[in-house]
């Protein structure tokens, strides 16, 4: 089938989502409808926020059908779908499909997932991926089955993950890897070449599946008494949203919650306890950890921006002999 007769619904909510959409459209694909959440009320006023994909749609394609359904269930919902006689639906970032949405299409319903499946399915592989320390990850394409993440896999690439590497910045590397195996994905389905194979297959004896949940909030929380790299790990994987965080205390003042985006870990013997500080009032603001010293690099406090350590230090006088993160 050529671009122009290959009938695609696609499905998605977030950024991640929009560069596989612009590139379909970029490469010809008919696409019939998109699909997105519904406007969320966000921010302090509570005013409705379009989802990126509908902001895409809207700025740069929008003669192009948008649904956005509350309910998928919806037999109206689910009828517009088979008028629209879609040879393929592509989801990337968006809700799990009830199985009358994806047994609509004649060649199938696949969905990109950010990690090397059956390794971290879930809610956040970025984060976690970084979080646990891995040095390689990369971007999947699989069947959509009754199951989250589980379905048969159709292609992979992999990527090695840069040693000092934010979920920030591999969320957009990971982006336009998956814009690309997005495209590989559906002009193989379309023409018919490439075969699904069962997640089982990629398992290597004796490797334990790691999950990659929703974060949570005490995800985020940081406690000094773990190592160094592993506190270094965590700030990484939550960089730039939601963020790790621990509480400044100072003595004579209320605590402040304390964002860390970037930091640094340096191996050192010492009789600190964890949590003390240690700077030069100018540009070094470090941590005592149980295995030596976390430097924070960047670094925002509450009701505050956020700034590099030196810009911090400018404006934010303190005792390290009587302040500690906790």
């Amino acid at each position: 089938m050529k671009p122009e007769e290959t009938r695609i619904i696609y499905m998605g909510t977030p950024e991640f989502a929009v560069m596989p959409l612009q590139r379909l459209f970029n490469e010809g694909y008919a696409v019939t409808a998109v699909v997105t959440a519904p406007d969320r009320p966000a921010g302090r006023g509570k005013k409705l926020r379009e989802s990126a994909v509908k902001e895409f749609i809207g700025k740069h394609h929008p003669g192009t059908l948008l649904l956005q359904p509350p309910n998928l269930k919806d037999p109206g919902f689910v009828q517009h779908l088979e008028k629209l006689r879609p040879d393929l639906v592509v989801v990337v970032a968006f809700r799990m499909l009830p199985e009358v949405v994806w047994r609509v299409p004649a060649l199938g319903t696949f969905n990109l997932h950010a990690s090397l499946l059956p390794q971290y399915r879930g809610a956040a592989p970025i984060n976690h991926v970084l979080i646990n320390g891995e040095k390689e990850t990369g971007v999947t394409t699989f069947l959509i089955d009754e199951q989250i993440d589980t379905g048969n896999i159709l292609l992979q690439e992999r990527l090695p993950i840069g040693a000092t590497e934010t979920a920030g910045e591999l969320h957009d590397r990971l982006m336009e890897a998956g814009s690309q195996l997005v495209l590989k994905t559906v002009g193989g389905l379309a023409a018919g070449t490439l075969h699904a194979r069962p997640q089982n297959h990629f398992i290597r004896p004796g490797e334990p599946l790691k999950m990659a949940p929703k974060l949570t909030r005490e995800d985020g929380r940081i406690d000094w008494n773990r190592p160094g790299q592993v506190i270094v790990n965590q700030i990484r994987g939550l960089s730039p949203l939601p963020g790790a965080f621990t509480t400044l205390e100072t003595e004579g003042n209320p605590p402040l919650i304390c964002k860390i985006f970037r930091a640094s870990f340096e191996p050192a013997t010492h009789r600190m306890a964890s949590g003390r500080i240690q700077s030069d009032g100018k540009k070094q603001f470090s941590v005592a950890v149980t295995d030596g010293f976390v430097h924070a690099e960047s670094l925002q406090v509450e009701g505050k921006k956020r700034m590099d350590t030196a810009q911090f230090l400018a404006g934010f006088r303190f005792d390290p002999e009587t302040t500690r993160l906790s």
